[in-house]
């Protein structure tokens, strides 16, 4: 891969616990849901890094930990350079110009008392040396025509709206203060699917035309593929493979990776009986409780006493390191293995 330079956005050893507590008057501390534990990776000016798991893997909390909506339990976040993780005030109000958000749900991310032109224009009220107050509705109309969207339709509210259409809102409202980075957190996941195709599509263009980099946060394996740089697959709070689209896709080594693109369902009649299904044995573990050493080795038709011993680190397996091969990328598996996955 090409020399892309210093990355936009460095995340190192990122951990978020929320704390268990019992008790009304006297709360005292039982526990904690680890929800994020140890997470970093880079993210690149003009990238995309998709992050990619089932419900409960920590991916939504990773997205509010970058937007500073939580503050991590340990950990870093650096945006050129700067940890804004311990950032407050007019410090990080200047941060979030650059950082901005794409929620999931298109509906209740829209104040439904407000127009879409008062929605999409609130940023500027936030920060008024975006755009000056007499050329606001100048730019709201063309940030909607950037989205795809008449711009006639700025005094219409949420309601007046269909569900693809309200996400057009959503993402021009995250371009109004020309940011460098958008988080999406399941930005197409309750839309229909050709409405999907449609929203992914201007996503793309606007990355291209405006030089946007995406953390782009769906548990759908064939969207984030279509989408993404790069994508990085969790678990159970963790990282457990990170590579190119073609490395994670073509050259799974971690077992975890292998059992989600064996569930991905196969249009071609024939491809299915061609292909290995994976079925994984048990529930996914209580983050309040996960298991020592490797987090998915109580569901890994591969795991070995020193799965239960040692934490596996997130890196490019030995046996890889000194190879051209797809599989020569992170994975943080005791046991890692390059496995031919016939998938859609």
């Amino acid at each position: 891969m090409a020399d892309r330079g210093e990355p936009i956005l460095r995340v190192r050893n990122l951990v978020k616990h929320f704390p268990l507590t019992r008790g009304i008057l006297f709360k005292s501390q039982i526990g904690a849901v680890q929800a994020v534990d140890d997470v970093s990776f880079d993210l690149y000016e003009g990238e995309t890094l998709g992050i990619v798991g089932e419900s409960g893997c920590g991916k939504s909390t990773v997205a509010k930990l970058l937007m500073n909506l939580e503050q991590p339990t340990s950990g870093e976040i650096f945006y050129k350079g700067e940890d804004i993780s311990k950032l407050s005030g007019r410090a990080l109000k200047a941060v979030r110009r650059n950082i901005q958000m794409v929620f999931q749900d298109p509906y209740t991310s829209l104040n439904p008392r407000m127009t879409v032109g008062d929605i999409i224009g609130e940023p500027f009220a936030i920060h008024p040396d975006a755009a000056p107050k007499g050329s606001r509705d100048k730019r709201v109309r063309e940030l909607l025509d950037l989205v795809g969207l008449n711009p006639e339709y700025i005094n219409r509210y949420p309601h007046q709206f269909s569900g693809g259409q309200r996400q057009r809102i959503g993402i021009a409202r995250g371009l109004a203060l020309n940011p460098e980075i958008i988080v999406c957190d399941e930005p197409v996941s309750a839309l229909d699917v050709s409405v999907q195709a449609q929203v992914i599509n201007l996503m793309e263009r606007l990355q291209n035309e405006l030089n946007l980099a995406y953390v782009f946060i769906a548990h759908d394996l064939s969207i984030v593929r279509h989408i993404s740089d790069r994508v990085g697959v969790m678990y159970l709070g963790k990282l457990a493979e990170v590579g190119t689209d073609a490395q994670i896709y073509d050259h799974p080594t971690h077992p975890y990776t292998q059992a989600l693109l064996s569930a991905v369902p196969q249009p071609d009649p024939e491809g299915r009986d061609t292909r290995e299904r994976i079925i994984l044995a048990g529930d996914v573990p209580s983050p309040a409780n996960p298991p020592s050493g490797c987090r998915f080795r109580t569901r890994c038709w591969k795991a070995q006493d020193i799965c239960a011993e040692e934490v596996p680190l997130l890196a490019v397996p030995e046996r890889y390191k000194d190879s051209d091969t797809g599989a020569k990328h992170e994975s943080a598996c005791h046991f890692a293995e390059d496995k031919d996955i016939v998938h859609a």
